[in-house]
This record gives structure tokens, sequence and C-alpha cells, in this order.
């Protein structure tokens, strides 16, 4: 399925006046508190080079300079993917639905909650494959537990390029990984390629308040300087890493992103970016991370308003829930989530298929249910249709009044297309459910997903590219083994 294009106009929570006042605070924050980057001196010398003011580890930059950078950034790009007719557009009117990203966990309804597997990532990679309301692989689906940190990136790489063939998103944890991305993108696609359309999308957080790390800065230098994408956004719980008034918290997030792209821009000019932050607000009662608030859907609409005014591609919203299981808590809170995501013309929906327990857990019910909803929204993204053959004249003159419509040949011609068709959620007699066993959702979501894991046949692959794939991920992680064990010795003899 091709990328959403929304017929209807985005929901708006701003004023025009109230976006230019968010555009001036932003500006403010930069210029007069500005941004604190850790223990990565190079990108301190960088801002310095082109006439950001620099002093210790805080930099200050004005809006002439910012803009002008911010200005480089394209307003649309195309993702490429290993099957070319799955590349996706991004930006403008087109709406990406992903899968959910960086739980440690896996949950479903036979085995419960546990720590997610290398399985249970190839499970999910296998399922996004399968899901055509998905039109990106995602990242990381499932934190595989049982391979070690400094190598499952190599894995979930892998089984992204070989289980599927919709474009991925890279490795963020080590400037080294993002060079593995780019290299195994390169044997994929051909470096010539992913430098004119990027092959990987990747999301780099900017860690609230007003601040960047070396891991942060190294990460994004790595896929500018080989023109990837990457998501440069806020990781805000708002309350807690911004204000609880959400003019400063929209500022706020505003003025990081906007740093973040104008830097990916002095490192390559014309580096893909895309703004957009994760915005839960914290509870007041336990400090958790709260979901479906009306606070969070504002500024998630409001920051849309934004990008807008940037020309800027914009991600944000999902399924999200705190629910620990498939529930009506879950449904609840993720459709909340999820209309004010599509109405606010989200580009790139991150998180749109698994999330569950506050983004701990993946679970495989809550996939299926999601997907349910994405159906949904593509149904409800295409408007109104108003073609001669939608008023119907022909069905008018064929019954005629105080008659039905059911038999009608314009019905016969679209009883199959008229509506959406759900897979889970059915509108049956009480006696039919019943006699069909009495599943609630979640059950029949168990049995789907079983199902499409059974059926699952991977996508070709060139025999060769897919030979120097292995031989790439073998090499790699022997010498992520080897130089871990010389730390192991190095620490032994000190000791």
């Amino acid at each position: 399925m091709s990328p959403l294009t929304y017929g209807l106009a985005p929901l708006e929570a701003l004023r025009e006046d109230q976006v230019e006042e968010i555009h001036r605070a932003s500006m403010k924050l930069l210029s007069e508190n500005g941004m604190l980057l850790i223990d990565y001196p190079p990108a301190l010398e960088r801002l310095r080079s082109h006439g950001v003011k620099v002093e210790g580890e805080m930099a200050w930059i004005d809006e002439d300079t910012l803009m002008h950078f911010v200005n480089m950034a394209p307003s649309t790009f195309t993702l490429l993917a290993r099957n070319r007719a799955n590349d996706l557009p991004v930006g403008g009117d087109r709406i990406i639905f992903a899968p959910v990203y960086g739980p440690a966990f896996a949950m479903d309804l036979d085995n419960g909650r546990r720590p997610s597997t290398l399985e249970d990532f190839h499970n999910f990679a296998k399922l996004t494959y399968m899901t055509p309301e998905l039109h990106h692989a995602g990242g990381v689906l499932a934190e595989p537990n049982d391979i070690h940190v400094d190598e499952r990136h190599l894995d979930m790489l892998l089984g992204h390029l070989t289980l599927n063939d919709k474009s991925h998103m890279g490795s963020v944890i080590h400037s080294d990984f993002a060079r593995d991305t780019v290299t195994m993108d390169e044997i994929v696609f051909g470096a010539d390629a992913i430098r004119r359309d990027p092959a990987s999308l990747s999301i780099v957080s900017i860690s609230s308040p007003m601040r960047m790390d070396e891991r942060m800065l190294s990460v994004l230098e790595v896929y500018a300087e080989a023109k990837q994408a990457m998501i440069l956004a806020s990781f805000i719980i708002v309350g807690a890493m911004s204000p609880t008034t959400l003019a400063a918290t929209i500022a706020q997030q505003n003025a990081e992103s906007l740093f973040a792209i104008a830097y990916a821009q002095m490192v390559n000019p014309g580096t893909p970016c895309i703004q957009g932050p994760f915005l839960p607000n914290v509870d007041m009662k336990t400090g958790a991370p709260g979901f479906a608030s009306p606070e969070s859907a504002l500024a998630m609409i409001a920051c849309a308003q934004m990008a807008r005014r940037y020309g800027l591609p914009f991600r944000s919203g999902g399924n999200y829930t705190a629910s620990r299981t498939p529930d009506a808590q879950a449904g609840y809170e993720s459709a909340g989530n999820l209309w004010a995501t599509i109405t606010a013309r989200t580009n790139f929906v991150l998180h749109a298929a698994g999330w569950q327990e506050g983004g701990l857990s993946t679970g495989y019910e809550k996939f299926i249910l999601d997907v349910e909803m994405l159906g949904m929204m593509t149904r409800f993204t295409k408007g109104i249709s108003m073609t001669e053959e939608d008023f119907a004249w022909d069905a008018y003159e064929e019954v005629g009044p105080g008659n039905h419509f059911l038999g009608s040949a314009h019905t016969i011609r679209h009883y199959e297309d008229a509506f959406f068709q759900p897979r889970i959620f059915h509108t049956d007699s009480f006696e039919k459910w019943r006699d069909e066993g009495s599943l609630n959702a979640g059950q029949i979501a168990n049995g789907v997903w079983k199902k499409m894991l059974a059926d699952y046949e991977p996508p070709a692959i060139d025999d060769a590219v897919a030979a120097e794939l292995e031989a790439f991920v073998t090499h790699r992680r022997e010498e992520i083994r080897d130089g871990r064990e010389r730390t192991e010795w190095t620490v032994s003899d000190r000791v």
C-alpha cells in the first residue's frame, strides 16, 4: 500500500499570529538561553566556524544564522526501499505509518510479558512486511535482549534488509553503529544511490531541556555526511523536561529541533530532516508519562503547524497507551492519540502499531488491533469523493421515494468497497458471536498474528547481495567481539 495522501485540511490549534509568537519565543531560547553541548568539542568548533557564539560547552545562535541553515533542509524527499515499489515520498500531504520503536519487552496473551528476543524482533519484522497499512519497516521493533548490546544492531539491520523489503531505520546507539547502517545500505543500494535519495531514516533525540551530547552529535554527523535522513526531535515528558505550560513546551521543542536541523545542514547542506517531538505529559500523581491527554493532542497539532511554517516534514503521534494489556484503556488512549495524529496531518507516524505499556512492551495482539485502526485512518484520509457516480442519480431513479437501496444496481457496484471492512471489530449478532466462541478483540487478534506468521514468505533478495550482507555482519561481529575482549583484558590487567 502506498503512503497516504491526505485529502482534508489539517486541524490547527494556533492562529497565524500565535505561530509567529511561538517562533519568536524559540528564537529567544536559542539566542539568549542557548544550547548545552556535552563532551563533543568538534561540534563546538563547527558551530563557531559558522558564526555561532560559543563559550565553554554552551552555544547561542541568532535567528538569521539559524534560519539560513534550516532553509537548506528539503521540504520533501524520497526514502529508498529494497523493493523500489515501496519507495516512500516524505513530506507535503503524505502520511507514512511505521511500527513501534524501542521496547525492551514483548507481550502476548499466551506467554505474557517477558524480555524481548531476536525471535520477537524477527516476528515483528515479518508482521510489518505482511501489513500493507504499515508503509515503513521501522527500527527497533523489539529489543533483542539475547544478543549483546554491541552486536544486536547488526542482527536488526540484517533482519530489516532480508525479512522485509520496505524502507527501514538506522542505529543511533553509537557512531560506529551508524556507519554500519550506511555500509549495509551501500551494499544493497550502492554508495552513490543512497546519497541521491536516503535509504535509512534514523531518530536522533535531543536530551531536553536544551541539551545534546557526544553520542547524539556524532551519530548525527555520520548520517549527515552520508546524506541519510533523520528525525531530529525532542523527547519531552511535559512538566518534567519542559515547563507545564503548552506554549513554553511547544517553543522549547521547536527551538531544540531547529538547532539540530541547522547543525545537520552545517555538516552537509541538503541533508533530509524531519521535525517533530515526542510529547506525553507527566502524571503529576505518579511521575510517570501519561498518554492521550488533551494537552498532548493540542501540543502535537500546534507543533505540526510550526513544522509547516518552516516547510519541514513532521513526525509525531501514534497508537500510544500506558495500558499493560490490549484492553479498553489501550483502545481509548490509542484511538485518542491516533485521531489527533491524523488530523494534524503528521507526515511520519512512528509507533503506529504495537506500542504498549508506555513504550516498554511491544504487544503482539496490540499490533494487530492497531493495524485495524490504521485501516480506518487509511479510509478517513481519503476524504469525500464527489464524482457523478458518488451522487448515485441512477440509484434514486431505480429505487424511488420510500424504498431501500440494498438491492439497487448502484449498491451492487459498490458493496465491496463502499465502507471500511474490519478484520477484528465485528458487528455480528450476539448469537453468532457466542456460537463462534465468545472471543474478545484481543483473542481474535491472537489468532490473526499467529496465522500471519505461519503464512509468512520472505521477499526475494539477490543471492550476491544477501551473501555480501552476511559476510559484512560476520566480519563486523568478529571485530566488535575482539574489541570487547581486548577491553576486558585491559580492565582485568589494571585490577
